[in-house]
């Protein structure tokens, strides 16, 4: 479910009121609006509704990963403009992470901390044929969505780098490649992740969303 509006009605949970309290209004309304989107999704499969907050103490980094109902999985994002949630059923889904960012170009700084040297010769290769296109910040935004659905999944993080994206600028969709160490745990990196990317607008006034899932 995505939004390009703000402001949605919703009533929050107590727990969610709670977590969210103190925060700048900006904040709130992006808590509230990626929730309202949520919200939709879930009903949509049938799904019990309760507060999307963190369950985990002592670890800032989980903030961003809300606990989901028994039986589902999801993600939100949220960049100027634009609101997004997406669940799935853990019956066909393990993970999944979705991303979304103004569609604009990386500065190059970021771009060389995020991309390895093949990545930015594919870069150029898509830059070639299509330069209307922001394909660094796309790039960016796979890596994103592929942390988003590996990181809750198994509690592991892994360097950007270390995550290499192929994109597919006919299909729509990448494959991210994840080095076998990624996860020190029982569950280890899967050999390969497909996702899908979407664009809207031109640079640098529309959106990049990606989305990865983990089966």
């Amino acid at each position: 479910m995505e939004s390009w509006a703000d402001g949605h009605a919703i009533t929050l949970f107590p727990a969610e009121l709670a977590y969210i309290d103190g925060a700048a209004p900006r904040r709130r309304r992006e808590f509230q609006d990626v929730r309202w989107c949520a919200r939709q999704a879930l009903a949509s499969m049938g799904a019990p509704l309760g507060p999307l907050i963190p369950t985990a103490t002592g670890a800032e980094f989980l903030a961003r990963y809300p606990t989901w109902p028994p039986g589902y999985v999801g993600c939100l994002t949220h960049c100027d403009g634009y609101r997004a949630a997406a669940v799935g059923a853990t019956d066909g889904v393990l993970a999944l992470g979705i991303d979304a960012e103004t569609h604009d170009h990386l500065p190059e700084p970021a771009l060389n901390r995020v991309a390895s040297r093949a990545e930015l010769a594919h870069l150029s290769v898509l830059r070639s044929t299509q330069p209307e296109v922001a394909w660094d910040r796309i790039l960016f935004s796979a890596k994103e969505s592929v942390y988003k659905a590996w990181f809750p999944l198994t509690r592991r993080w892994f360097d950007i780098r270390d995550c290499a994206i192929v994109v597919d600028p006919r299909e729509g969709t990448f494959t991210a490649s994840l080095p076998r160490n990624s996860s020190e745990g029982a569950t280890s990196a899967p050999p390969a992740v497909v996702g899908r990317w979407a664009v809207s607008g031109p640079v640098p006034e529309g959106h990049v969303v990606t989305s990865a899932v983990i089966r």
